[in-house]
């Protein structure tokens, strides 16, 4: 079997072997995936994931909606240093990113000003 393009995961950061040019030669297609599971990935701004991260996110989509969107500690967000950290969870539910550049962004987003807080006076 030839070798892909070397990429990183876009969730774990894993080196992983692409080939979009063959996509049914790609391990990544040997995952099954959930329609809600493809639909939410079309949001995404992710590039390629590793086997392991397609199944988490598979398995955190289909969760998803039969877990209580009330916001529960440990569930959507833990306390640290005084400030909640949102969960990816508590993202995948949320359903869109706010692009606040969060620590477990379900979306991929990147590129926040990190200025922008500070002129805003936050």
């Amino acid at each position: 079997m030839e070798k892909g393009i070397s990429k990183t995961c876009s969730r774990c950061m894993e080196e992983i072997q692409c080939r979009v040019d063959s996509i049914e030669a790609c391990a990544c297609s040997q995952i099954e995936l959930s329609t809600e599971c493809l639909e939410f990935l079309k949001k995404t701004n992710y590039d390629c994931f590793c086997n392991n991260c397609l199944i988490v996110v598979n398995s955190l989509v289909l969760r998803a909606d039969s877990i209580p969107t009330k916001a529960t500690e440990n569930v959507h967000y833990y306390m640290e240093n005084g400030l909640l950290v949102f969960t990816e969870l508590n993202h995948i539910q949320r359903g869109y990113c706010c692009q606040s550049n969060c620590r477990h962004c379900a979306y991929g987003f990147e590129g926040l000003d990190v200025d922008f807080f500070n002129r805003k006076g936050r």
